[in-house]
């Protein structure tokens, strides 16, 4: 086993899904998912969403690091965050609001649930 894993969607199929419907509220975002760890409660990878716009509840942890696209995150008080090329946030348990693609965005994400 090695200790090291690039981050990479080379020879990875990507998961294809949709938002519940009943969250999207404007487009049809399509998610393309590309799972590279999966280990007791830790998710990480690489996710891409073209252009729409779907309520969010958080319950899990999440760090991001947006490689390209520009999405706001809205939280449920109305406080805005823009997500561009070169941002790296930290989601926390609790947020509820939209998140926004507005340009097809490609972020790397590790989850901790």
């Amino acid at each position: 086993m090695s200790f090291l894993q690039r981050v990479t969607r080379e020879g990875i199929a990507p998961d294809i899904s949709r938002p519940d419907p009943a969250k999207v509220l404007a487009g049809d975002p399509v998610h393309s998912t590309w799972n590279i760890e999966e280990l007791d409660g830790l998710y990480c990878g690489l996710w891409q969403s073209t252009p729409g716009k779907w309520r969010i509840s958080y319950a899990e942890w999440e760090y991001v690091y947006i490689h390209s696209g520009h999405s706001i995150l809205t939280a449920a008080d109305g406080s805005a965050t823009h997500l561009r090329a070169g941002d790296s946030y930290i989601i926390r348990p609790g947020l509820t609001g939209t998140w926004e693609v507005l340009e097809t965005t490609l972020k790397d994400y590790v989850i901790r649930s």
